[in-house]
């Protein structure tokens, strides 16, 4: 059975040097004359929960999630040059997915709070956009929980290769963590962004990582048939 390996973006692949979020505040003070008061944590959200949370903060009862995302749609696009500009890559990222990529055993998508034409713009930026089948993503506009999106995912690979994967998730929050337990997945965590690693075993991850710059020791967790078949899950996280 092959591994469908569902990698989230922001801190886990790329920073993207506060673009998104400039865009954000941009399109909603554009579309609801509101000045922006209060910003909320973005890590591990998907782009739905966190816009309830934004209209809700801000009093603001007219203006559609659908709307407001096109708007902000359209300012990414006309500043996407900036996320290879303000942001980076990783550690390792580019090696790990060219290795994951030249394997039959594994498919590579993306399960990310981003809207899917943010996704899409953040990993193009990075020249990343090969690496992954982005049709069968899990994006912030499937639902406000992440888990949820992990499902998605996993039905949409089913669906379109017609067979049963085992889902691996990679991510840097507990929101990733608690998404992959949630569906049967194996939970990478990986201490690149605000939450420690310490967090990360916590809440369950199967194996946390400090970061993605030791190809080997990435590839292996995500690859580990003991692993990703559940039978080793309660063994001590590596570099946790």
């Amino acid at each position: 059975m092959r591994r469908l390996v569902m990698w989230d973006i922001d801190y886990t692949l790329l920073r993207g040097g506060g673009v998104a979020a400039r865009a954000w505040k941009a399109a909603f003070t554009e579309l609801t004359g509101v000045a922006w008061r209060d910003t909320p944590v973005f890590g591990g959200r998907t782009d739905l929960d966190i816009c309830a949370e934004v209209f809700a903060s801000h009093g603001v009862t007219d203006c559609t999630p659908e709307r407001f995302f096109a708007r902000y749609v359209q300012i990414v696009h006309e500043v996407k040059h900036e996320f290879a500009e303000q942001g980076a890559l990783m550690p390792g990222v580019r090696e790990v997915l060219t290795r994951l990529g030249d394997d039959p055993r594994v498919v590579q998508t993306l399960v990310t709070g981003n809207v899917p034409e943010v996704a899409a713009a953040k990993v193009a930026a990075f020249g990343l956009a090969g690496s992954f089948d982005a049709e069968v993503g899990g994006y912030g506009t499937d639902d406000s929980v992440r888990a949820t999106l992990v499902r998605r995912s996993l039905d949409r690979a089913q669906a379109k290769y017609g067979e049963a994967f085992r889902p691996v998730v990679v991510g840097d929050t507990v929101h990733d963590v608690t998404a992959a337990l949630a569906n049967g997945a194996l939970a990478i965590g990986v201490a690149t962004g605000s939450t420690g690693a310490d967090d990360l075993v916590a809440a369950g991850a199967h194996v946390v990582l400090p970061d993605l710059s030791d190809p080997n020791a990435v590839v292996a967790a995500l690859t580990d048939e003991d692993r990703v078949a559940g039978r080793s899950s309660a063994g001590p996280p590596a570099g946790g």
